[in-house]
This record gives C-alpha cells, structure tokens and sequence, in this order.
C-alpha cells in the first residue's frame, strides 16, 4: 500500500499503548497496526513550508521557510522560551493568534523519563505534549492564566531541574529510578516564591505511558531524510515522535513537518 504527501508530526491517542497517526498528505496511517512489519520511506525532494504552503529548499525550525520563520507567530522565540511572551501586554506577532495560544491557561508540569524535567505546555496540550517527550510519567505542577507566567515559573525552576530530554536514553527506555512524582511536585512548590505559589495546581493525577515498542534497542542511530532519502526496515517501536528500526536507526518525524514523502507498507 502506497501513501503520498507531506508528513507532519504523528498525532498521538492516550491509550495503553499510546496509539499514533502519521497524517500524509490527506491521509492518515495508523502505525501502532505497521509494528513488526516492513516499511519503507521515500523522500521526494520536495519541502512545504507548513505555514504558507511554499515550497523551500531549507526547513526551518521544523517546518517553516526563511520567510515564516522571521513572521509567523507559530516559529516565533516564545514558542520554546515562552518566559518571553509579552502578549499579556499586548505586543506579538500576531495578537489574534496570542490570544488562543498565549492568553490562555497553561500548565508547567514534572515528567520522567530518563531525568525527571519541567516543562510548560497549553492546558489542551495535556497529555499530548507529555506523549511528544516520551514521557513515562508526568503530573502537574501550576495552572497560570497565559504563557509569560508560565514561562517565568519554569525559568525560576531550571535552577533544580532539567528542561531537555535525553532522547538517546529515552529511546533506550531508560527511566530514573527512585524519584516519587507526588514528592517532586511537593518539593517544588516550596523552591517558589510565594508570588509563584499561588498558581501550584491541585490536580495531582500522576499520569503514566506505555509506548508501542516490540523492544528498544541498546544502540541507536539517528538518520534524517536529508541524508538518507531513502529509509526502509522493520518498525519495532514508536515513542514521543520518533519511529524506531529492528536495526538500531531512529527518525525523528516532526523534524521534517512539510517533507512530502512516500510511505510504502509492504
């Protein structure tokens, strides 16, 4: 079966396992049901900027042409710093886009993989985001009302906790051992300024993710259409927005948003 068009990041289901959609062009491929299986990757040459449509040479910043990158409030900085968000002064790229996706509640969170980090996302980003990281468990730590404040909490609490993930030891399955979410979240909230307390959310559920993996492999290589074209092999696993090979390879789709791609399964 042959599916054809530009990819985007695979789209994700709570469920145990995680079940996940890689959209292809119109289309839509249900890859938990392609683990075990052979599948085979072709990209064609050809990028889509996701914002404007255009074609570019280059992608930037997972998806974008030159263009976008420097005017699309989608590839803006405060999208990874959201700390700089001043859409609650009324300044942005966009104000008609910050206000559905800055002006809104957000929610900084504890997640456990390999390290236990912290980290922000939009309140209808949960779990989502938490699927994304590869996650084994996550809670909440604050609600704010918009991004700044959300950001400021998570700057103040980088002091005590990774904000990146390891994503080699991620896609080994490495889990830290020994560390109680509920403490975590106790902990942390006593490392805030009493300003900050105030947003310490009282949902306490601590969520947990199982991947759709046959195993997870002890070394691991990471490729990229731009230097491998052409990628094929058996799919044994998917975890955050990573494909994972019975050959030890690891593609990560939503770093090529916008390539137009061939998907064979055979």
């Amino acid at each position: 079966m042959l599916f054809s068009g530009n990819i985007s990041k695979m789209r994700s289901e709570y469920g145990q396992p995680v079940h996940y959609f890689l959209p292809v062009g119109d289309q839509e491929i249900a890859m938990n049901e392609l683990i075990g299986q052979s599948v085979k990757f072709r990209f064609t040459g050809q990028i889509n900027c996701i914002a404007c449509g255009k074609k570019t040479k280059t992608s930037f910043s997972q998806g974008f042409c030159y263009s976008c990158l420097q005017t699309s409030p989608e590839a803006s900085e405060t999208v990874t710093r959201p700390e700089l968000s001043k859409a609650h002064l009324g300044i942005a790229r966009d104000m008609d886009w910050a206000r559905e996706h800055d002006l809104i509640e957000h929610v900084v969170y504890l997640a456990l993989s390999s390290d236990l980090k912290v980290g922000v996302t939009r309140h209808h980003q949960v779990p989502t985001r938490w699927i994304d990281q590869g996650a084994s468990f996550a809670i909440e730590l604050c609600r704010t009302p918009n991004r700044h404040i959300a950001g400021v909490i998570e700057v103040w609490l980088k002091k005590y906790f990774t904000d990146k993930t390891n994503w080699r030891a991620m896609l080994q399955n490495q889990i830290a051992a020994n560390i109680d979410l509920s403490e975590e979240k106790k902990n942390a909230l006593q490392l805030l300024t009493p300003e900050l307390q105030k947003y310490y959310s009282g949902n306490h559920k601590i969520w947990e993710f199982e991947y759709p993996a046959q195993r997870y492999p002890e070394k691991i290589t990471s490729i990229t259409f731009d230097k491998t074209p052409e990628i094929a092999g058996i799919l044994i696993g998917i975890k955050g927005q990573y494909l994972i090979f019975d050959d030890g390879s690891v593609i990560n789709i939503r770093k090529h948003n916008g390539y137009w791609v061939e998907v064979t399964v055979e």
